[in-house]
């Protein structure tokens, strides 16, 4: 078994400083010198995870292979790793207390009185190290979410402090990433949030061993030097984040800074390879120095937030560089779409991506999109909705079903050519009529979904409850949509597709989650070709 070590990642002075992107960039360090590393997040909310959660309130829902609905920061990890997470890499206090209640229920504390400490702890602690057991990670790098202070972390970072003292100095560590602002007025950088933010942090117990410190100026040696006085820190442990020209940046910088050096120093481990990060800077150079740009629509409810299609945006962002295209999105909200003024919104578009999304709001507006891109011949990609849009304006104007709908829009519609199973209708807990997590889906032969996988069978992530009618297929077949993907055991549709388009895809599933830095998604790459085609001819 291996001994594993953890790093802790805590955060101060104010959140949204990137404690994820941290997390990643020194995880692909470490990976880079031969070490197995996943990562967690800890997120103090009380919703047992963030599936119900509107998109305005955390960002996108990521999902991984087994279908834990998860934080959009997992997205950060896979894209950086390039190895799977799964439901243990993302822990809620919603969860922990669920799991700890029932327990209780069933009498396993044999009726003692059940507390924060120990039986709350506890809990954190096992999940904590629940990767860590496994024996396949030599290192588990831990993000706490939210800022050292809040009292919804109070939990997390006892739980720290004991794992801390239980595990040793030498198998445990904790980063504290925190911001030193520039007062324009005084032409000076502030250390004194800092101090108060580390000082918070030690009062709870914990001693940070490494600070990050997130600037927008060059931090000078007096600087650190200060840091490291009051903030009982060693000098080359006050590492610089300087703002990036883009999060994939990050890890270089980090690699500058010695970050991933300084860690196994602390977890008293050889650095056995040197990081080159040559597949990565390939990337970034491609990425950096474009010989074309694209502008692709992305028609949503959430655009306000672009965190809400997190994953789509970065996914973009691999597929272009793959292609040497600068991807341009223009953020189109659907409700302010209409058959009158799509002609204006979407002009000058060189593709059309209809996004996911539930609920009824809105929706007028994405098929009015589809239908633009149908009828004009640009290049078109649904996922989950956007599939079941391009289904339902396909079925009103071309098969010419009047009204014909989801039965998630409108349950009494007279042509549900998006509806519920048969199974699913008398379930009435949300969660439990989700498709959710990896399912398996045959492509067809001579399709062009097939020639962009290059693979008769695939696995993709699924997060929706309703699907394509089946009812409805052989219409929607001989009008000229094809379902070119089906999932083999239970017949539903995954993938539709129009051959008579120069470039058509509605697909069930989100391809998006899939997408990494070194394994841009092939959809994705292939979309992004065929905008590139589009706008080179128009």
């Amino acid at each position: 078994m291996k001994n594993t070590k953890y790093v802790f990642v805590t955060g101060g002075v104010t959140s949204s400083l990137g404690k994820g992107i941290i997390a990643a960039s020194l995880a692909k360090l470490l990976q880079e010198r031969g070490y197995s590393v996943t990562i967690q997040k800890l997120d103090p909310y009380i919703n047992i995870d963030p599936g119900t959660l509107n998109p305005y309130e955390h960002g996108e829902c990521y999902v991984t292979d087994d279908g834990a609905e998860t934080d959009l920061d997992l997205g950060h990890y896979e894209r950086y790793l390039n190895i799977p997470t799964s439901q243990a890499n993302n822990v809620t206090t919603g969860r922990i207390y669920q799991s700890v209640i029932d327990k209780e229920r069933k009498g396993a504390f044999l009726g003692k009185t059940v507390q924060v400490i120990p039986h709350i702890t506890d809990e954190i602690k096992h999940r904590i190290q629940l990767l860590g057991n496994t024996g396949d990670f030599d290192i588990v790098i831990t993000e706490i979410g939210g800022t050292v202070g809040d009292i919804e972390s109070l939990p997390y970072v006892e739980s720290v402090r004991q794992l801390l003292w239980e595990l040793g100095e030498e198998n445990a560590i904790v980063i504290h990433l925190t911001l030193i602002p520039y007062l324009a007025a005084a032409g000076e950088l502030k250390t004194k949030p800092t101090q108060h933010s580390v000082k918070m942090l030690m009062q709870s117990g914990v001693s940070p061993n490494i600070l990050v410190c997130r600037t927008e100026h060059e931090i000078s040696d007096n600087i650190k030097q200060k840091l490291a006085l009051f903030c009982n820190v060693k000098k080359e442990d006050v590492i610089q984040s300087i703002d990036a020209e883009t999060i994939y940046d990050v890890p270089n910088l980090m690699f500058e800074e010695g970050l991933d050096k300084v860690v196994l120093k602390k977890l008293n481990l050889k650095g056995a390879n040197e990081p080159n990060l040559k597949e990565w800077n390939s990337f970034l150079t491609k990425h950096k120095n474009p010989k074309n740009t694209i502008e692709i629509g992305l028609i949503g409810k959430y655009v306000e937030l672009h965190d809400a299609y997190k994953s789509i945006s970065e996914a973009f962002i691999h597929a272009g560089a793959h292609n040497e295209v600068k991807v341009n999105i223009r953020w189109i909200h659907s409700e302010e779409l209409t058959l009158e003024n799509v002609p204006q919104k979407l002009d000058k578009l060189n593709g059309i991506l209809v996004a996911p999304g539930f609920g009824e709001r809105g929706i007028e507006g994405k098929i009015e999109a589809v239908k633009y891109a149908r009828e004009q011949q640009i290049p078109f990609l649904g996922i989950c909705l956007g599939m079941q849009m391009a289904v339902i304006e396909f079925a009103r104007n071309v098969l010419l079903l009047k009204d014909a709908n989801s039965t998630e829009m409108n349950n009494t519609t007279p042509h549900p050519v998006i509806d519920l199973m048969e199974a699913q209708k008398d379930i009435t807990n949300y969660g439990g009529t989700m498709r959710l997590g990896a399912w398996d889906c045959k492509l067809e032969d001579n399709s062009n979904v097939k020639s962009i996988y290059k693979s008769n069978f695939i696995s993709e992530r699924h997060r929706h409850r309703y699907e394509f009618n089946n009812s409805y297929l052989t219409e929607f077949e001989n009008a000229g949509m094809i379902a070119t993907g089906k999932n083999p055991e239970t017949n539903l549709v995954e993938v539709v597709e129009i051959p008579s388009h120069p470039w058509f895809i509605g697909v069930q599933y989100h391809p998006e989650y899939k997408s990494t830095v070194l394994n841009p998604h092939p959809l994705f790459v292939d979309f992004v070709k065929a905008a590139l085609t589009y706008s080179l001819n128009s």
